[in-house]
């Protein structure tokens, strides 16, 4: 008789409720738990494997009806970006990139309100504690990192500035996750959501990481369209990761 190791990941399946992405569309998810010594094997398989992190959960939809959720990866080798990019970069170069461990501060949470309240005030997300914020940020049996990105400041005797942006990610084997980002809502022309990710695939890069994996790309949906900009890329279909080229 075969039997299963007593932490082998058992799949659960979620009630339907509200597509957040496409209007009149019901969700529903398949998720496990990401606990014990082999959280951090299963992650990097199930991350391949199309699925996100949330905390000590790895989840993925499992709609009924619908497919439009579709997991993006860049091809950090062999990305160059476009003009327009390379604007963005320019428009951020006063900014300083650095990890820290993933250990929540009154100065992120700040930011963090602030994002929730000016981007995503009727969001899922709208009434987080400080609390929920540090479970968000601690609760992890994964290679997590915070990626802080502050302005900075040339004043003699000073450090940087204050907390301009912030990255949770995860580190894989072959590239960086990007958990759930958040940015001060009063600067829209440093366009900090797409700076983060050009600064991930630069770091992902230096690493000799492959990818840069970015979660879902949802055709249609406007608060997802910026993913496609980062071309090449590959998706997963129905025939394993497809590559998109310019």
């Amino acid at each position: 008789m075969t039997r299963e190791p007593r932490d082998a990941p058992q799949f659960y399946l979620t009630a339907p409720s509200p597509c957040p992405y496409l209007p009149d569309q019901q969700e529903r998810k398949v998720f496990t738990h990401l606990i014990g010594r082999r959280a951090v094997a299963l992650n990097d398989h199930l991350t391949q494997s199309g699925f996100r992190r949330s905390q000590t959960i790895a989840y993925r939809p499992a709609c009924e009806h619908c497919r439009a959720c579709i997991s993006v990866r860049i091809k950090v080798n062999e990305f160059t970006p476009s003009r327009n990019l390379r604007r963005i970069l320019d428009r951020n170069h006063d900014l300083t990139s650095t990890v820290v461990r993933p250990e929540p501060t009154s100065e992120q949470y700040s930011l963090f309100r602030t994002y929730l309240d000016a981007r995503h005030s009727d969001g899922g997300m709208a009434d987080m504690t400080i609390l929920d914020y540090s479970m968000m940020i601690e609760d992890s049996h994964v290679e997590s990192r915070l990626f802080e990105y502050r302005s900075k400041d040339h004043t003699p005797g000073h450090g940087d500035g204050p907390l301009t942006a912030l990255c949770l990610t995860d580190v894989l084997a072959d590239g960086l996750s990007m958990v759930y980002s958040f940015y001060t809502p009063d600067a829209p022309e440093r366009s900090l959501g797409t700076y983060m990710i050009l600064d991930h695939i630069e770091r992902a890069r230096r690493l000799g990481l492959p990818h840069v994996y970015l979660g879902y790309w949802v055709e249609g949906s406007r608060k997802m369209a910026y993913k496609a900009r980062f071309l090449p890329q590959e998706r997963l279909g129905l025939n394993g990761w497809e590559r998109v080229d310019p």
